[in-house]
């Protein structure tokens, strides 16, 4: 295949010509209830060319090796037409080319293990949570596993073999009581690993059902403005979707009244405030040294000790703004051309013990988990999974119904206490923007206390 991809690129015409061919295995199992709703397995082949003539792309897919060179042709044909329409043209940042080989060593390379035991062994998660109460009134549970061999090849040198395992699983109960008391709980977990990631889950899956129906005796929490501990999961969320996306150099550099409001130098929050977007951390989910263009990862800071440092870039995004390339142009498959995507967006560690944080608080919510949310430009809402009351520097009574509402930027000033817990999560879904979903991410953060927070709910 190496010699099929380089003489190809040897022969195209355009500025600048790039390949990306994935050989990828997948599973997928998904309980409802009792019922085994999805079973499969399968394999795909297939690829992406673009092109670069005249400050203008052209791309084209292929399912076929013996259509590559075509399809750079098409690519390089589609791209001069282009070229000649556009007013601004696509100009791409340096970079050094990479020759790499990246394998994997897995304990249990899903590959090697039968579709009949990845069914048995959610099978196993999912009775467990059926049997822990007849107030468990349906589950939703799901295995997925996917190992790709990506190649990415450019006309500047680039050569990038690239070996990609991902395996997820999600456990979720529902618990009912009377007619209209209906709570959800769930586990999640993702990993750049085998299927020994995904065995001895038991306990979590008696956690997340245990947790539903804990929620069926919570009391609603009551609307106001609180002192809130955010614990990992919900400050990663947070911190991924309300102040992430906003780094993203392809959304900021098309939106002037943004980049007055992001300007590199300005303070965002307090000193002991680091926002990191993490380069390569092997193991975790949608950890890869290289991302779609073929870019190193770099470790990039987007807030510094309270300060805006910079963005997210691709090779396109950085030559727009003067910038270098920070590894952070991915896609989901074959079928997409990169776009400036995150890949593990933290709060970093801290120095404040949890007790410590929540020892001088009379009344406010410790919020947990995150169950879905909206962002539109700086503001944001997300529902906490649960939460409970803290009531003279102690944690008291499980709630739920939290809402938490806000403007991102007055939020991160209002942060002041960071925690020295740090954990960095990945999920089984996944990061969605442009038409590309869902593409695997890591988050994470210490507990972190933010004051003044409007945390919606029941009124009082």
């Amino acid at each position: 295949m190496r010699d099929r991809i380089l003489r190809a690129l040897e022969h195209s015409d355009a500025d600048y010509a790039e390949v990306r061919v994935e050989r990828e295995w997948r599973t997928r199992v998904a309980y409802q209830g009792r019922d085994l709703e999805n079973l499969e397995a399968s394999t795909e082949l297939g690829g992406i060319v673009r092109c670069l003539v005249g400050g203008g792309w052209g791309i084209a897919v292929f399912n076929s090796l013996d259509e590559l060179e075509a399809r750079l042709e098409e690519a390089r044909r589609i791209a001069e037409l282009v070229s000649g329409r556009i007013s601004e043209k696509v100009e791409l940042a340096p970079v050094e080319p990479v020759q790499d080989e990246v394998r994997v060593s897995l304990q249990k390379d899903p590959r090697s293990v039968s579709l009949q035991e990845k069914q048995a062994l959610l099978q196993a998660y999912n009775d467990l949570m059926l049997g822990t109460s007849d107030k468990i009134v349906s589950t939703r549970a799901r295995y997925t596993d996917s190992f790709k061999e990506v190649t990415i090849a450019s006309s500047q040198g680039t050569f990038i073999v690239e070996e990609r395992p991902d395996v997820t699983l999600m456990l979720g109960a529902m618990a009912r009581e009377g007619d209209g008391n209906v709570q959800l709980a769930s586990e999640s977990f993702g990993w750049a690993a085998g299927f020994e990631a995904v065995e001895g889950k038991q306990e979590k899956a008696s956690i997340a059902a245990q947790r539903a129906l804990d929620l069926l005796q919570a009391k609603p929490v009551t609307g106001g403005v609180y002192t809130a501990v955010l614990d990992h999961i919900l400050a990663g969320v947070f911190i991924h979707e309300a102040f992430g996306h906003l780094c993203e150099a392809d959304f900021i550099s098309k939106n002037p009244t943004l980049q007055e409001v992001l300007k590199p130098g300005r303070k965002f929050g307090v000193d002991e405030l680091n926002v990191v977007e993490e380069g390569y951390l092997p193991g975790l989910r949608g950890n890869f040294k290289y991302d779609d263009e073929g870019t190193p990862r770099t470790k990039t800071y987007l807030i510094r000790n309270g300060i805006l440092q910079g963005f997210m870039h691709s090779r396109e995004t950085a030559a727009r703004m003067g910038a270098e390339p920070t590894g952070n142009a991915r896609a989901i498959s074959y079928r997409h051309e990169p776009i400036v995507r995150m890949r593990n967006t933290i709060i970093d560690q801290g120095t404040v013990p949890f007790d410590e944080m929540i020892e001088d608080i009379d009344h406010g919510i410790y919020a947990c988990d995150a169950f879905g949310g909206q962002t539109e430009l700086e503001q944001f809402t997300f529902s906490s999974g649960y939460a409970y009351e803290i009531v003279n520097g102690k944690v008291g009574e499980m709630l739920r119904d939290v809402v938490l509402t806000g403007n991102i930027f007055e939020t991160l000033k209002n942060i002041d206490r960071i925690g020295n817990d740090l954990k960095i999560i990945g999920g089984s879904g996944g990061c969605g923007k442009g038409g590309q979903y869902p593409l695997p991410v890591t988050f994470g953060s210490p507990h972190v206390r933010i004051r003044n927070l409007t945390i919606g709910g029941r009124a009082a």
